[in-house]
């Protein structure tokens, strides 16, 4: 249980652990891989890289492609 500053008591979950180093997170599902697998899709949205997964790149390719600059095309 975590005491707020005003006295206030409230349940709070417990903050999730840093991935080891070497260690890279789906920034959709959380899913963790060692490394850079081939499969996984790397995307900068916004000037943050972002690791996809296989599974949540091919479920959300059309939004990734939106998201390409003209030049791509």
């Amino acid at each position: 249980m975590t005491s707020h500053p005003d006295g206030d008591s409230a349940q709070r979950p417990e903050p999730e652990p840093e991935p080891e180093p070497g260690t890279i997170v789906c920034a959709l599902c959380g899913t963790t891989a060692q490394g850079s697998p081939p499969t996984w899709t790397y995307s900068v949205e916004n000037g943050t890289g972002r690791h996809y997964c296989d599974r949540c790149a091919r479920e959300n390719l059309r939004a990734i492609e939106g998201r390409l600059d003209s030049e791509w095309w």
